[in-house]
C-alpha cells in the first residue's frame, strides 16, 4: 500500500470502533496488506474524501448542463 508522502505533522485523533470492526482492521496489518492501524485508517479516509469530492464535481458538472453553462 502507498505510504503517506506528506510533511505534514500528523495529529493524533481518537476513534470509537465495534470490536468486529478493529479485529478485521488488525487482519488486515496482519497479513501484511497495510503496515499499520494508523495507515490504513489514513488510506480510507483519502479514499473517502476523493470519493466525494469526485461526487460533488459530477454534481457541479450536472448542475451547469441544467443551466446551459
Amino acid at each position: 500500500m502507498p505510504k503517506t508522502k506528506s510533511k505534514e505533522k500528523m495529529v493524533l485523533i481518537s476513534v470509537h470502533l465495534p470490536k468486529q470492526m478493529l479485529s478485521e482492521l488488525d487482519d488486515l496489518v496482519k497479513r501484511g496488506v497495510f503496515p499499520s492501524r494508523s495507515e490504513a485508517i489514513r488510506i480510507a479516509i483519502r479514499d473517502l474524501m476523493m470519493r466525494e469530492d469526485a461526487k460533488s464535481k459530477q454534481g457541479e458538472e450536472a448542475f451547469q448542463l441544467l443551466v446551459g453553462r
